[in-house]
């Protein structure tokens, strides 16, 4: 989704940025300059930016600004998708940097170039690495598809680690057809602590197996994570086209409803202002939800009064500018239908999920005159989710 922040940085010359990326950090009145100036090239398509980026995995690392570089320089390179970048992303592997082993081995696989024998050996002993780096190395396998490795990651199936153990999962899924190797992965999607659900979340997208998009539509992690490993396994080519028997599925989780939430009792709140409050700025997800659903069960009054109170304190925030989008558009609430216009005309990349509960919410409330702004969206927007709620929303609009 780093795509969607493009825009950010679109004001840097191409130019400017491959000075910036070639100038010591310690020349430099503001040393972010260079890093940013990496993030910028990934959206550019010259050679010459290209041997920029290739170049800089060798810069020296004493420099703090020059480590933070390289990392931004070879998870650009992952963006750029030239297996022109492949020899110097394995050279990273050996690097004693584990962010940017993670970033290089990240970036092979979204390059996913056929690897040659001695590649496939080099990503292997990456393995060797911390959990984190395990789970990197392994989901590479699985989207490069190298059916070589199953001896070495069938063997952390079972690993303590629920990441690492996870990502090996879905590995012997999508490489070898072991569809029984998912069946701990579905609990997970409950599970208390947040960043085990996200991750289980993502293995079940790498996994690619449609039976389990009904579970991700009730699983309380973040729309966009869903969205992303539902539609890796409805639409693997990124046609933006949904088969018809999933288009149903995919349409709830877009819509995303709490009380489709396989919530636990602790994550929702009192009616109080505070405790919602308190839950919509939560970093773990189950929490917002239980929030919004608490908004979404309050009577129409104090329900109206709750909605004015959190835009004017937190519209800012997108989280909770998305969540209460959504629960205007799910409970119908006509009261408020010019935040959900305001909300579909937001061009900043960060309130994206915001515009896609806002296309919902045009159909729901019945905002007809929001249809040449859909399908402008429709006609423009890069991002698969946002651009099928829109066509899905004018279809039943029309």
């Amino acid at each position: 989704m780093s795509e969607r922040f493009d825009v950010l940085f679109a004001g840097l010359p191409e130019e400017k940025a491959i000075e910036l990326l070639k100038t010591n950090p310690e020349e430099l009145k503001n040393p972010v300059e260079k890093y940013t100036a990496a993030t910028r090239l990934a959206a550019c398509q010259s050679d010459e930016s290209l041997e920029a980026l290739i170049e800089a995995i060798s810069l020296e690392q004493e420099n703090l600004f020059n480590r933070i570089t390289r990392r931004k320089v070879l998870e650009a390179l992952g963006r750029r998708r030239d297996p022109r970048a492949l020899p110097g992303l394995f050279s990273a592997l050996a690097f004693d940097d584990e962010p940017s082993v993670i970033n290089a081995v990240d970036s092979i696989s979204q390059i996913g170039f056929a690897l040659e024998d001695e590649q496939r050996r080099t990503l292997l002993n990456a393995l060797r690495g911390s959990d984190n780096q395990k789970r990197s190395v392994i989901q590479a396998h699985t989207r490069l598809g190298i059916e070589k490795a199953d001896h070495e990651i069938s063997a952390l199936e079972d690993d303590a680690n629920p990441l690492v153990a996870g990502a090996a999962r879905a590995y012997a899924v999508k490489v070898h057809g072991r569809v029984d190797r998912l069946e701990p992965l579905i609990p997970q999607l409950t599970d208390p602590i947040a960043g085990r659900r996200r991750s289980a979340v993502i293995d079940l997208g790498d996994a690619g197996e449609s039976s389990v998009l009904e579970h991700l539509v009730s699983c309380p992690v973040s729309m966009p994570l869903r969205a992303k490993s539902a539609f890796q396994i409805v639409d693997p080519e990124k046609t933006g086209l949904v088969p018809a028997p999933y288009a149903e599925l995919i349409t709830r989780l877009l819509q995303d409803n709490p009380l489709d939430m396989a919530l636990q009792q602790d994550w929702s709140c009192e009616s109080s202002l505070s405790d919602i409050e308190k839950n919509l700025q939560h970093r773990d997800e189950g929490k917002q939800y239980g929030g919004a659903l608490t908004l979404m069960k309050m009577p129409n009054q104090q329900q109206l009064e709750a909605i004015d109170h959190i835009h004017d304190k937190f519209w800012s925030d997108y989280g909770a500018n998305y969540l209460l989008t959504a629960v205007i558009g799910l409970n119908k609430v006509h009261e408020r239908s010019d935040l959900v216009r305001t909300a579909l005309a937001e061009t900043l990349p960060q309130y994206a999920k915001s515009r896609v509960a806002a296309a919902w919410a045009c159909l729901s409330l019945e905002l007809n005159d929001q249809i040449e702004l859909l399908q402008d969206i429709q006609f423009n927007a890069r991002w698969l989710p946002l651009k099928w709620s829109c066509e899905q929303v004018l279809k039943q609009m029309s």
